[in-house]
Protein backbone atom coordinates (compact mmCIF):
# COMPACT_ATOMS: atom_id res chain seq x y z
CA UNK A 1 0.00 0.00 0.00
CA UNK A 2 3.13 2.79 0.88
CA UNK A 3 4.33 1.84 -2.32
CA UNK A 4 1.02 2.78 -4.13
CA UNK A 5 0.69 5.61 -2.23
CA UNK A 6 4.30 6.56 -2.69
CA UNK A 7 4.16 5.89 -6.70
CA UNK A 8 0.60 7.84 -7.02
CA UNK A 9 2.93 11.04 -4.98
CA UNK A 10 5.96 10.53 -7.53
CA UNK A 11 3.11 10.58 -10.62
CA UNK A 12 0.97 13.61 -9.32
CA UNK A 13 4.54 15.36 -8.20
CA UNK A 14 5.97 14.89 -11.42
CA UNK A 15 2.52 16.18 -13.52
CA UNK A 16 2.66 19.30 -11.25
CA UNK A 17 6.03 19.66 -11.92
CA UNK A 18 5.54 19.52 -15.96
CA UNK A 19 2.26 21.67 -16.08
CA UNK A 20 4.57 24.66 -13.36
CA UNK A 21 7.26 23.90 -16.30
CA UNK A 22 5.16 23.94 -19.06
CA UNK A 23 3.27 27.48 -17.29
CA UNK A 24 6.66 28.78 -16.94
CA UNK A 25 8.26 28.30 -20.50
CA UNK A 26 5.19 29.98 -21.82
CA UNK A 27 5.14 33.00 -19.99
CA UNK A 28 8.78 33.07 -20.03
CA UNK A 29 8.28 33.18 -24.07
CA UNK A 30 5.47 35.88 -23.96
CA UNK A 31 7.41 38.06 -21.11
CA UNK A 32 10.21 37.74 -23.63
CA UNK A 33 8.21 38.84 -26.60
CA UNK A 34 7.32 42.01 -24.23
CA UNK A 35 10.59 43.00 -22.99
CA UNK A 36 11.65 43.42 -26.58
CA UNK A 37 9.08 45.54 -27.28
CA UNK A 38 10.01 47.60 -24.14
CA UNK A 39 13.62 47.52 -23.94
CA UNK A 40 14.15 47.76 -27.99
CA UNK A 41 11.05 48.67 -29.60
CA UNK A 42 10.75 45.89 -31.45
CA UNK A 43 6.68 45.01 -32.33
CA UNK A 44 5.71 42.28 -29.26
CA UNK A 45 3.25 40.18 -31.88
CA UNK A 46 6.66 40.20 -34.82
CA UNK A 47 9.05 38.90 -31.62
CA UNK A 48 6.27 36.18 -30.89
CA UNK A 49 5.03 35.22 -34.35
CA UNK A 50 8.91 34.36 -35.26
CA UNK A 51 9.60 32.38 -31.73
CA UNK A 52 6.32 30.72 -32.65
CA UNK A 53 7.42 29.42 -36.05
CA UNK A 54 10.63 28.17 -34.46
CA UNK A 55 10.67 24.80 -33.84
CA UNK A 56 11.90 22.93 -30.22
CA UNK A 57 14.30 20.53 -30.98
CA UNK A 58 14.85 17.88 -28.87
CA UNK A 59 18.54 16.76 -30.97
CA UNK A 60 19.41 20.35 -29.27
CA UNK A 61 19.49 19.64 -25.88
CA UNK A 62 20.73 15.96 -26.24
CA UNK A 63 24.04 17.79 -28.17
CA UNK A 64 23.92 20.01 -25.20
CA UNK A 65 24.15 17.04 -22.68
CA UNK A 66 27.30 15.73 -24.43
CA UNK A 67 30.36 18.32 -25.25
CA UNK A 68 33.67 17.18 -26.16
CA UNK A 69 35.02 19.04 -23.80
CA UNK A 70 34.08 16.37 -21.61
CA UNK A 71 36.43 14.09 -23.30
CA UNK A 72 40.15 13.31 -21.64
CA UNK A 73 43.01 14.95 -23.45
CA UNK A 74 44.58 12.46 -25.54
CA UNK A 75 40.63 11.45 -27.31
CA UNK A 76 39.90 15.31 -27.18
CA UNK A 77 43.12 15.94 -29.88
CA UNK A 78 42.13 13.21 -31.83
CA UNK A 79 39.31 15.27 -32.87
CA UNK A 80 40.80 18.11 -34.24
CA UNK A 81 44.62 17.45 -34.72
CA UNK A 82 44.56 15.32 -37.89
CA UNK A 83 45.95 15.34 -41.48
CA UNK A 84 42.91 16.51 -42.96
CA UNK A 85 42.45 19.28 -40.86
CA UNK A 86 46.41 20.49 -40.99
CA UNK A 87 46.43 20.32 -44.68
CA UNK A 88 43.28 22.07 -45.08
CA UNK A 89 44.82 24.61 -42.91
CA UNK A 90 47.83 24.78 -45.23
CA UNK A 91 45.36 25.33 -47.76
CA UNK A 92 43.43 28.16 -46.57
CA UNK A 93 46.91 30.07 -45.15
CA UNK A 94 48.07 30.02 -48.24
CA UNK A 95 44.84 31.21 -50.83
CA UNK A 96 44.23 34.23 -47.57
CA UNK A 97 47.84 34.98 -46.68
CA UNK A 98 47.14 38.54 -47.88
CA UNK A 99 43.70 38.68 -46.05
CA UNK A 100 46.44 37.34 -42.58
CA UNK A 101 48.97 38.87 -42.76
CA UNK A 102 46.53 41.99 -43.32
CA UNK A 103 45.03 40.97 -39.84
CA UNK A 104 48.62 40.41 -37.94
CA UNK A 105 49.52 44.08 -39.84
CA UNK A 106 46.50 45.65 -38.02
CA UNK A 107 45.32 43.50 -34.80
CA UNK A 108 48.70 41.52 -34.24
CA UNK A 109 47.59 38.45 -34.39
CA UNK A 110 49.30 35.06 -35.02
CA UNK A 111 47.91 34.56 -39.02
CA UNK A 112 48.49 30.54 -37.71
CA UNK A 113 46.09 30.77 -35.00
CA UNK A 114 43.82 32.47 -36.91
CA UNK A 115 43.38 30.21 -39.17
CA UNK A 116 43.62 27.12 -36.48
CA UNK A 117 40.57 29.10 -34.89
CA UNK A 118 38.55 28.60 -38.34
CA UNK A 119 39.77 24.91 -38.73
CA UNK A 120 38.64 24.04 -34.98
CA UNK A 121 35.13 25.26 -35.27
CA UNK A 122 34.13 24.32 -38.57
CA UNK A 123 37.47 22.47 -40.96
CA UNK A 124 37.24 25.80 -42.70
CA UNK A 125 33.77 26.57 -43.70
CA UNK A 126 32.68 23.20 -44.45
CA UNK A 127 30.59 22.51 -41.34
CA UNK A 128 29.05 25.67 -40.18
CA UNK A 129 25.80 24.37 -38.89
CA UNK A 130 22.76 23.23 -39.87
CA UNK A 131 20.27 24.51 -37.24
CA UNK A 132 18.43 27.59 -37.70
CA UNK A 133 19.76 29.88 -35.27
CA UNK A 134 16.70 30.94 -33.64
CA UNK A 135 15.42 27.39 -33.10
CA UNK A 136 18.43 26.72 -31.55
CA UNK A 137 18.53 29.79 -29.24
CA UNK A 138 14.30 29.50 -28.78
CA UNK A 139 15.05 25.64 -27.38
CA UNK A 140 18.03 26.52 -25.09
CA UNK A 141 16.11 29.71 -24.20
CA UNK A 142 13.13 27.79 -23.12
CA UNK A 143 13.74 24.63 -22.97
CA UNK A 144 16.81 24.33 -21.10
CA UNK A 145 16.58 25.62 -17.61
CA UNK A 146 20.49 24.99 -16.37
CA UNK A 147 20.98 27.81 -19.11
CA UNK A 148 17.85 29.31 -20.18
CA UNK A 149 19.16 33.19 -18.95
CA UNK A 150 22.28 33.05 -20.58
CA UNK A 151 20.76 31.62 -24.24
CA UNK A 152 17.76 34.29 -23.42
CA UNK A 153 20.16 37.17 -23.69
CA UNK A 154 21.69 35.44 -26.89
CA UNK A 155 18.19 35.71 -28.05
CA UNK A 156 17.91 38.88 -27.00
CA UNK A 157 21.37 39.60 -28.45
CA UNK A 158 20.10 37.65 -32.13
CA UNK A 159 17.42 39.87 -32.65
CA UNK A 160 19.39 42.89 -32.51
CA UNK A 161 21.85 41.70 -34.63
CA UNK A 162 19.19 40.67 -36.86
CA UNK A 163 17.64 43.98 -37.15
CA UNK A 164 21.23 45.52 -37.48
CA UNK A 165 22.33 43.81 -40.41
CA UNK A 166 18.70 43.74 -41.89
CA UNK A 167 18.84 39.71 -41.76
CA UNK A 168 15.36 37.47 -41.82
CA UNK A 169 15.70 36.39 -38.45
CA UNK A 170 14.48 33.02 -39.82
CA UNK A 171 17.05 32.51 -42.11
CA UNK A 172 20.49 32.26 -40.43
CA UNK A 173 21.49 28.85 -39.33
CA UNK A 174 24.52 27.53 -36.96
CA UNK A 175 25.49 25.08 -34.69
CA UNK A 176 22.83 23.68 -31.82
CA UNK A 177 24.00 26.60 -29.67
CA UNK A 178 23.15 29.24 -31.65
CA UNK A 179 27.10 29.75 -33.26
CA UNK A 180 26.98 31.63 -36.57
CA UNK A 181 29.61 31.45 -39.54
CA UNK A 182 33.16 30.08 -40.09
CA UNK A 183 33.93 31.60 -36.65
CA UNK A 184 31.29 30.30 -34.93
CA UNK A 185 29.91 33.59 -33.52
CA UNK A 186 26.97 33.91 -30.73
CA UNK A 187 25.16 36.43 -31.15
CA UNK A 188 26.50 38.47 -28.61
CA UNK A 189 30.30 38.09 -29.78
CA UNK A 190 28.81 38.51 -33.45
CA UNK A 191 27.67 42.27 -32.48
CA UNK A 192 30.65 42.98 -30.29
CA UNK A 193 33.27 41.76 -32.49
CA UNK A 194 32.59 41.24 -36.03
CA UNK A 195 33.73 43.77 -38.38
CA UNK A 196 33.50 44.80 -42.01
CA UNK A 197 36.42 44.15 -42.88
CA UNK A 198 36.58 44.51 -46.65
CA UNK A 199 34.42 47.94 -46.63
CA UNK A 200 31.34 46.63 -48.06
CA UNK A 201 29.20 47.74 -45.82
CA UNK A 202 27.67 44.38 -44.75
CA UNK A 203 29.11 42.10 -41.36
CA UNK A 204 29.59 38.59 -43.26
CA UNK A 205 30.33 35.84 -41.11
CA UNK A 206 28.83 33.30 -43.33
CA UNK A 207 30.88 33.63 -46.95
CA UNK A 208 32.95 36.57 -46.41
CA UNK A 209 36.86 35.87 -45.89
CA UNK A 210 38.17 39.38 -44.95
CA UNK A 211 35.43 40.11 -42.72
CA UNK A 212 36.27 36.22 -41.07
CA UNK A 213 39.33 37.03 -40.72
CA UNK A 214 39.04 40.61 -39.73
CA UNK A 215 36.71 39.75 -36.86
CA UNK A 216 38.64 36.61 -35.34
CA UNK A 217 41.78 39.25 -35.45
CA UNK A 218 39.71 41.91 -33.26
CA UNK A 219 38.35 39.51 -31.29
CA UNK A 220 41.71 38.32 -29.86
CA UNK A 221 42.78 41.89 -30.01
CA UNK A 222 40.13 43.18 -27.99
CA UNK A 223 40.77 40.19 -25.29
CA UNK A 224 44.59 40.92 -25.16
CA UNK A 225 46.47 39.21 -27.45
CA UNK A 226 49.81 40.07 -27.57
CA UNK A 227 51.77 40.57 -30.57
CA UNK A 228 54.62 38.25 -31.44
CA UNK A 229 54.56 36.65 -27.58
CA UNK A 230 54.51 32.74 -26.61
CA UNK A 231 50.92 31.11 -26.37
CA UNK A 232 52.12 27.40 -24.78
CA UNK A 233 55.47 25.53 -23.67
CA UNK A 234 55.77 21.86 -22.93
CA UNK A 235 57.09 21.42 -19.05
CA UNK A 236 59.57 18.18 -18.99
CA UNK A 237 57.76 17.42 -15.64
CA UNK A 238 55.01 18.63 -13.22
CA UNK A 239 56.57 21.32 -11.54
CA UNK A 240 57.01 20.77 -7.81
CA UNK A 241 54.89 22.98 -5.59
CA UNK A 242 52.58 24.45 -8.21
CA UNK A 243 49.27 23.23 -8.89
CA UNK A 244 47.24 22.62 -12.52
CA UNK A 245 44.88 25.28 -12.57
CA UNK A 246 41.14 24.99 -14.08
CA UNK A 247 40.26 23.26 -17.06
CA UNK A 248 38.06 26.20 -17.64
CA UNK A 249 40.59 28.76 -19.06
CA UNK A 250 42.70 29.39 -16.09
CA UNK A 251 43.83 32.99 -16.03
CA UNK A 252 47.65 33.18 -15.35
CA UNK A 253 48.37 33.41 -11.56
CA UNK A 254 52.04 32.08 -10.66
CA UNK A 255 54.91 34.97 -11.36
CA UNK A 256 58.13 34.32 -12.46
CA UNK A 257 59.50 34.55 -9.32
CA UNK A 258 57.61 31.54 -8.62
CA UNK A 259 58.46 29.51 -11.70
CA UNK A 260 62.37 30.35 -11.11
CA UNK A 261 61.63 29.25 -7.35
CA UNK A 262 60.16 25.76 -8.75
CA UNK A 263 62.87 25.08 -10.97
CA UNK A 264 61.56 26.69 -14.45
CA UNK A 265 63.71 28.71 -16.25
CA UNK A 266 62.30 30.42 -19.34
CA UNK A 267 65.48 31.61 -21.77
CA UNK A 268 63.13 31.34 -25.32
CA UNK A 269 62.87 35.38 -25.89
CA UNK A 270 60.08 36.81 -24.29
CA UNK A 271 58.48 34.39 -22.72
CA UNK A 272 59.48 35.66 -19.03
CA UNK A 273 57.30 38.33 -19.31
CA UNK A 274 54.33 38.60 -17.52
CA UNK A 275 52.39 35.52 -15.37
CA UNK A 276 51.66 32.05 -16.67
CA UNK A 277 49.12 29.41 -15.36
CA UNK A 278 50.08 25.31 -14.86
CA UNK A 279 47.96 23.23 -17.78
CA UNK A 280 47.18 19.35 -16.95
CA UNK A 281 46.61 17.41 -19.87
CA UNK A 282 46.13 13.44 -19.49
CA UNK A 283 47.34 11.72 -22.24
CA UNK A 284 46.93 7.35 -22.55
CA UNK A 285 49.19 6.75 -19.81
CA UNK A 286 49.94 9.89 -18.07
CA UNK A 287 49.68 13.18 -17.62
CA UNK A 288 51.59 16.12 -19.56
CA UNK A 289 52.05 19.68 -17.80
CA UNK A 290 52.30 22.97 -19.71
CA UNK A 291 52.80 26.88 -19.21
CA UNK A 292 50.17 28.69 -20.68
CA UNK A 293 51.06 32.41 -21.20
CA UNK A 294 48.46 35.26 -21.53
CA UNK A 295 48.06 34.50 -25.52
CA UNK A 296 46.52 30.80 -24.41
CA UNK A 297 44.20 32.39 -22.32
CA UNK A 298 43.11 34.83 -24.59
CA UNK A 299 42.60 32.00 -26.66
CA UNK A 300 40.09 30.41 -24.01
CA UNK A 301 37.83 33.87 -23.76
CA UNK A 302 36.79 32.64 -27.15
CA UNK A 303 35.87 28.76 -25.94
CA UNK A 304 37.00 28.44 -21.63
CA UNK A 305 38.34 24.96 -22.20
CA UNK A 306 41.78 24.78 -21.78
CA UNK A 307 41.40 21.03 -24.28
CA UNK A 308 39.81 23.81 -26.85
CA UNK A 309 42.61 26.14 -26.41
CA UNK A 310 45.30 23.52 -26.48
CA UNK A 311 44.13 22.39 -29.60
CA UNK A 312 43.61 25.65 -31.45
CA UNK A 313 47.39 26.58 -30.47
CA UNK A 314 49.02 22.67 -31.64
CA UNK A 315 46.76 22.90 -34.66
CA UNK A 316 48.20 26.42 -35.60
CA UNK A 317 52.21 24.77 -34.72
CA UNK A 318 51.09 22.15 -37.34
CA UNK A 319 49.74 24.00 -39.67
CA UNK A 320 52.80 26.38 -39.61
CA UNK A 321 55.11 23.50 -39.49
CA UNK A 322 53.59 22.06 -42.81
CA UNK A 323 53.69 25.59 -44.48
CA UNK A 324 57.52 26.06 -45.00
Amino acid sequence: MKTIVFLISALLALSACASSQEKTISVTQKEFAQQMAEWHGFDAAAISAWLNKAQHRDSIIEAMTRPAEGKPWHLYRKIFITNRRIKGGVSFFNTHRDLLQRAYDEHGVDPYVITAIIGVETSYGANTGSYPVIDALKTLSFGYPRRADFFRKQLEEFFLMAREENLDPMQPKGSYAGAMGMPQFIPSSFRSYAIDFDADGKRNLWDNHADIIGSVANYFAVHGWQKNQPVARLLPTKPEGLEPGSRRGQKPNISPEQLKNAGITLTNGGESVGNTSIIKLQQEKAAEYWLGFNNFYVITRYNHSNLYAMAVYQLSEEIRKASK
